[in-house]
């Protein structure tokens, strides 16, 4: 018999020995194309199996040497080859089952239940090699027996650990990739093994907790609810001088964070803003939004703490200090007027290079720079929207935002404005809806008038009208042009009749034609 035949007699399957070791390597070799993430067990596996081959290469000599296979010696060595060469097609054929043939029907159990059936056939595999080879099962039962009481009592923590993990995985009360918190610890749950269960804080440190822990103390699951996305719901605090009133803080607030979506807070339910306290110079506000990503509490809570204080500033509503704090000022009266007119000279001077206010006086460029509002916005918060109606005028002083323009519910950018663009003068001076939408792309600092701030120069000075329908007029007809091929007499007619139009809107809306 030659040497080769004497591997195939130990390896118990003498002619398909070919065939399981062709076999074997190719599963290996495709499981560790398809599953990147478990090739360090296949290495594992495939070590295995190389060590049973050279076990059965070390049963094979001493059959070539003239030793009988009856001899305790062979058959240890032979009981040993194929117990590896057992666990290692166990392995292989385990990542077959659990993570290609139930994934691919879209089944995913505990990888305890793998372990739990895998261990099971170890133990089956070892019982068998130890009846074929003529070994007294009863004294090694009774004996295990006493063995397995005496570990009992010695590893009562350690088993506990172990029912526990395996209570966790069965029960799937708890899985990988939850938000937890326990005790003072909240983190995601990166691993639940055996033993212990490992979780992954924000600071990325990872803390392990034995199972049995967890099984008996008490784990919050952060955002869980029965049918419903994952949110937790987060509390800002800000507090607010009594001077402004409830109603007004809580609209300025809410209308702000209804905007814009802002990235992880929920838009259902969406944020609102409550009046919490009263203390002692102040009212304590809070908003509570909805987080939707929970590794980025913090920088959600800093954007939602800017919009509400962009929102809060241009309301003119100020955060309120402590009642105990004292001020110490230098100012007196003169120096306070002549900052005043600093601030009222710059304002002239940048709606002096506002086209539509080239017919304004001196005095009456004053008068409209010292109704001017300071409105800042926030970098991605809407400055005006599409449709809505509004009586405002805006100048950018500083920042940078686009024009959106929305047709059939899709949204293009159709311009970009810088400082001392402006926009928004169809609304205060005809009162009609806004034809596009402004967005911040910047943090945006603009002046802002209303219609009752410039109807005092219009009454007083009627005229000025039809020049501003003029210039309005031109600008429309002029942006039309562009979009399509026009004569210079159509242009002529169609800039007639446009401000014939919007004189005639401009009249009645500021109620020129009752005096």
């Amino acid at each position: 018999m030659s040497f080769w035949d004497h591997v195939q007699t130990a390896a118990g399957i003498a002619g398909g020995f070919y065939w399981l070791v062709l076999c074997f390597v190719v599963l290996a070799m495709v499981l560790f194309i398809y599953l990147p993430a478990e090739r360090e067990r296949i290495r594992n596996a495939l070590l295995l199996f190389a060590l049973s081959f050279a076990a059965l290469l070390a049963a094979a000599t001493l059959l070539s040497f003239g030793m009988s296979d009856k001899s305790t010696s062979y058959k240890w060595v032979r009981g040993a080859a194929l117990f590896v060469k057992s666990v290692a097609v166990i392995n292989l054929v385990s990542l077959l089952v659990f993570e290609v043939a139930l994934d691919a029907v879209r089944l995913k159990p505990p990888r305890i239940m793998r372990d739990l059936l895998s261990a099971f056939a170890y133990i089956v595999v070892a019982i068998s090699l130890l009846s074929l080879s003529n070994v007294d099962l009863t004294g090694i039962v009774a004996t295990s027996a006493v063995i397995t009481a005496i570990i009992g009592f010695s590893l009562a923590d350690t088993l506990g650990n172990v029912m526990g993990g395996m209570a966790l995985q069965m029960e799937r009360s708890i899985g990988v990739g939850d938000w937890v918190r326990i005790e003072a610890v909240e983190g995601q749950v990166k691993e639940i093994s055996w033993r212990q269960t490992s979780i992954e804080t924000r600071d990325w440190d990872t803390v392990v907790f034995p199972n049995s822990m967890l099984m008996r103390g008490q784990v919050t699951l952060l955002g869980r609810r029965l049918g419903e996305p994952r949110q937790q719901r987060r509390w800002i605090y800000f507090n607010v001088d009594f001077r402004f009133s409830p109603a007004m803080v809580i609209d300025t607030v809410e209308t702000a964070l209804h905007g814009e979506i802002i990235e992880h807070v929920a838009q259902q339910p969406a944020p609102h803003c409550l009046l919490l306290d009263f203390k002692y110079s102040y009212a304590t506000y809070v908003v509570r939004y909805w987080l939707t990503n929970f590794a980025l509490p913090d920088p959600t809570d800093s954007t939602v703490r800017a919009r509400i204080y962009y929102a809060l500033r241009r309301e003119n509503i100020s955060l309120s200090i402590p009642a105990q704090a004292h001020f110490i000022s230098k100012e007196n009266r003169s120096r306070r007027e002549r900052k005043q007119q600093q601030e009222v000279e710059h304002r002239v001077e940048k709606l002096q290079h506002v086209e539509l206010f080239n017919t304004l006086t001196e005095e009456e460029s004053r008068e409209m720079a010292v109704r001017l509002q300071v409105a800042p916005f926030m970098r991605g918060e809407t400055i005006t929207r599409q449709g809505a109606q509004s009586q405002w005028f805006y100048l950018i002083t500083r920042g940078e935002a686009e024009v959106r323009v929305a047709v059939d519910g899709v949204s293009e950018r159709v311009s970009l404005l810088h400082e001392g663009n402006f926009f928004g003068e169809m609304g205060m001076m005809t009162g009609e809806p806004r034809r596009a939408t402004v967005v911040a792309l910047t943090d945006v600092e603009c002046y802002r008038l209303d219609r009752d701030s410039f109807q005092r120069v219009l009454r007083r000075r009627p005229e000025i009208a039809e020049d501003i329908s003029h210039i309005l007029a031109r600008r429309r007809v002029e942006l039309e042009a562009l979009r399509g091929e026009l004569t210079e007499e159509a242009m002529r007619l169609q800039m007639h009749d446009t401000q014939g139009a919007l004189l005639s809107r401009i009249r009645n809306f500021f109620k020129l034609n009752d005096d």
